[in-house]
């Protein structure tokens, strides 16, 4: 995993936009987002995210793969579905992901509403909280396997940001926590 200010220039979102501003996983933990490694090729990886599934109560989980979507959906639909991901929204939920091969950016706004991007590879494992702002594209390569955990039944709606969502109780309670530094 990497972290750094994203360089807000224009251009592909899949290209790193590195700012050459590095930051720290501390960072990350200061906003709420939960980081682990967990190799996959590793023999203890399974129980290790039965640890953390357990520990927070996600009872579900499947895998979804870059290149599985694109022969269902079609190049120009699997397209139209990256533009959506990397729209920048919130859940009421967690959003968790831990990529089993490949990479992306997850990107999260800091409590300047600066763009920190999280460069997420194999065996990274993130938690990203209910109510934080967020992005998320793949890297040039295009390819990735990532399982999602969750609670119950998924709650994916993604919440553009707008009026709207800066109302929104899981957003206040986002920012409540993070201004408290409690956000878990």
């Amino acid at each position: 995993m990497k972290v750094y200010y994203h360089d807000n220039q224009p251009g592909e979102p899949h290209l790193p936009h590195n700012s050459g501003t590095e930051l720290s996983p501390t960072t990350l933990s200061e906003l709420g987002v939960l980081y682990y490694s967990f190799p996959p090729s590793s023999p203890d990886s399974a129980s290790l995210v039965e640890d953390v599934a357990t520990s927070r109560h996600y009872t579900n989980r499947d895998e979804i793969s870059s290149s599985k979507l694109i022969a269902s959906v079609g190049p120009a639909a699997y397209e139209q579905v990256l533009k959506t991901f990397f729209t920048e929204h919130m859940h009421e939920d967690e959003e968790i992901r831990y990529i089993l091969k490949g990479s992306g950016y997850f990107d999260v706004r800091d409590a300047d509403d600066k763009w920190v991007r999280i460069k997420a590879e194999t065996g990274d494992f993130l938690v990203l909280p209910a109510g934080i702002y967020h992005r998320f594209t793949l890297e040039e390569t295009n390819d990735i396997d990532m399982m999602r955990l969750y609670q119950n039944a998924p709650k994916w709606a993604a919440l553009n940001r707008n009026e709207e969502t800066e109302a929104n109780q899981y957003r206040k309670d986002y920012l409540l926590a993070r201004s408290k530094g409690r956000v878990t």
